[in-house]
């Protein structure tokens, strides 16, 4: 087993202690602005597709500092603490913090590239009802597996677009077609907005494989009982990653591909590093 043992080391460093707190502090302001003022954080500081109406150049930082539920923030910082003590005494502080920021960053960027493509044909789809609207484009459309209701927002509204549109289809066909025109419209914003990433996953999936890279041989203890080598172990939760995220289970709210873009990243960034003689 790979031993390390340099001067000065640290169980909890600066920068891994500041963004311990931060979490934290953003985990419990998420619960008082909510319970107290109604105010949703996810809402603003949560990462919403690109072009989205709710999505803001600085969610791209906000959002690793979001978490879904206790669950999530502990065992994600958790990890942080376990691996990225061990990278700040080596790297020193500053290189820490870009690698953390650039592989968050990368695991929101591939998460939304491939969600692009999986979003795509839905919104082709109302594109091209909307561009000729009638009433059997409209009805083959909800009809298909292109319409997905992806938020409660959009349920509610098909729920009330669906009582109106019904109603009027009879005796007022040329209304009809606009509520379903109005209702589409509103469909495109809500199913943009719909998606939203929160969590320091991506960066702590970063931070994994670069302990699994610099120490691959050591021992790593599943469940607090099995032994594995890092290297191993990374292969392993990359290989789960893809397969789950090829899966792409129904229901599921796990982004596997953002896991995989901070692993991709900080793979190419300490290769760079590397082929500067900067590592």
């Amino acid at each position: 087993m790979q031993q390390f043992r340099p001067g000065g080391f640290t169980l909890l460093p600066p920068i891994v202690k500041n963004l311990l707190i931060i979490n934290g502090l953003f985990f419990l302001a998420t619960i008082a602005l909510g319970n107290a003022f109604g105010i949703d954080l996810y809402r603003v500081l949560g990462l919403h597709f690109p072009g989205a109406q709710n999505f803001a150049p600085y969610q791209f930082v906000s959002y690793m500092f979001m978490h879904g539920g206790f669950t999530h923030l502990f065992f994600n910082m958790f990890a942080l603490w376990m691996f990225g003590n061990v990278l700040e005494n080596v790297w020193g502080p500053k290189r820490f913090l870009t690698y953390y920021f650039i592989t968050g960053f990368g695991a929101a960027l591939l998460h939304y590239a491939i969600l692009y493509y999986q979003m795509l044909p839905t919104l082709q789809a109302v594109n091209m009802v909307l561009e000729n609207p009638d009433h059997e484009s409209v009805k083959a459309f909800f009809e298909s597996d292109y319409f997905k209701v992806t938020s409660y927002e959009i349920q509610n509204n098909f729920r009330v677009f669906t009582r109106d549109y019904n109603s009027l289809i009879s005796s007022s066909p040329n209304e009809a077609l606009v509520r379903a025109v109005n209702f589409l419209n509103q469909y495109k914003i809500d199913f943009l907005n719909a998606p939203v990433v929160v969590g320091a996953s991506g960066a702590v999936f970063g931070i994994l494989l670069a302990f699994g890279m610099l120490f691959p041989n050591s021992l790593i203890y599943l469940f607090f009982a099995i032994p594995i080598k890092a290297k191993y172990f990374v292969m392993m939760y990359g290989a789960m990653e893809l397969y789950f995220g090829i899966a792409n289970r129904p229901g599921s709210n796990v982004a596997h591909f953002a896991h995989l873009g901070g692993m991709l990243f900080g793979y190419l960034l300490i290769r760079y590093w590397k082929s500067k003689g900067r590592f």
